[in-house]
């Protein structure tokens, strides 16, 4: 991603780097056809370091806070975030303190140990792990770097927007459907529209920005249907997508924004529908999605057959984290006898 560093806030020579960014980007052709769609691409996040997107922003703000002298970075997360800060945190030399969900995936819990970071489970939501690093992070001298509470994660994540463009020789696709739990990306990728469009790299035409949030929890689709401007605190939520599972956004107000400028919408969709889609695209196309990018094409499926988006449109979807981060959800679908949880771990470590 630092092919971009001319519009990021350090050079490359500063940033602490583990080869992040220009992810996959290709047309699904069979899963189109199975969707009616004639043009519909994939942006493969899971592709990154730690295997999401989460990697861009935290690689940025990890990278700035180095430089500006911090040492004890804190972050309330909802699984993939915290493993990217703990993945830079080591990789440049500094202190992670990390406050995730008691139920977080094992992938996210056993990488941020692997990394060497403070990790502490909390019987809650990221709601309430966010609530602890308020209220310790002054007495403890951490860092907090929450979504949109410094500057620096948004900048890289809105790399994303400046990659599809570039893949598509500066050209942007009618349709971009993004998964929302903090909705970050998607307000990344609007500011670097707006950023691109004032350089001179593109035109005004920007595309439909769509929204895709579990239904489980959806405060960001349930705004938007109200036509009001934030959303409210989501009680009670529920989701396998761990990354969805966010009961209020502190920027949800930029995306509703941006889907409204946009022409854009919001959509939700069940935990049951995200499983089978992620399926269906690992079955046809060879790429295992994390729930959030079954989400998508579930996603793509509705609004094809609702008329919002159209066959021949260009449509991006991005999937932003790697199945394999998300075995337990999937598992479900994937019954393995055996004769104990020791047994799971293979003949080679446990020779038969």
């Amino acid at each position: 991603m630092w092919r971009y560093a001319p519009v990021l806030p350090l050079d490359f020579q500063e940033a602490v780097s583990l080869s992040e960014g220009w992810t996959p980007l290709f047309q699904v052709h069979k899963l189109g056809a199975r969707l009616g769609s004639n043009n519909l691409w994939i942006k493969d996040e899971g592709r990154n370091p730690t295997d999401s997107f989460k990697a861009r922003g935290l690689c940025c703000a990890v990278s700035m806070a180095k430089k500006l002298g911090a040492t004890k970075l804190a972050i309330p997360s909802a699984g993939n975030a915290a493993s990217a800060l703990a993945a830079y945190a080591a990789a440049a030399g500094l202190e992670a303190y990390i406050f995730m969900p008691s139920d977080v995936p094992q992938s996210n819990y056993v990488e941020c140990k692997a990394f060497g970071a403070n990790v502490t489970l909390v019987d809650g939501l990221i709601s309430d792990c966010g609530r602890i690093v308020a209220e310790r992070k002054q007495r403890e001298g951490w860092f907090e770097v929450s979504t949109l509470k410094e500057p620096y994660r948004i900048e890289g994540k809105k790399t994303m927007g400046y990659e599809v463009a570039e893949q598509f020789g500066w050209e942007l696709p009618d349709a971009i459907l993004y998964p929302c739990g903090g909705g970050v990306g998607l307000i990344g990728m609007w500011k670097a529209f707006a950023e691109m469009e004032e350089l001179g790299f593109i035109g005004s035409k920007r595309p439909k920005m769509i929204s895709v949030q579990a239904a489980g929890c959806d405060p960001i689709t349930r705004a938007f249907e109200q036509n009001k401007e934030i959303s409210e605190f989501y009680q009670n939520a529920h989701t396998v997508a761990s990354g969805l599972r966010v009961p209020k956004a502190l920027g949800d107000f930029l995306v509703l924004r941006a889907l409204r400028e946009s022409g854009g919408i919001a959509v939700s969709i069940s935990d049951e529908e995200m499983l089978d889609e992620g399926i269906l695209l690992s079955t046809l196309e060879g790429v295992f999605p994390a729930p959030e990018g079954g989400a998508c094409v579930a996603a793509v499926r509705k609004l094809l057959q609702t008329g919002f988006l159209k066959p021949d449109e260009k449509v991006v979807m991005y999937n932003t984290g790697s199945g394999l981060k998300y075995l337990e959800a999937y598992s479900s679908r994937f019954y393995r006898s055996s004769g104990s949880e020791t047994d799971k771990l293979g003949g080679l470590i446990t020779p038969r």
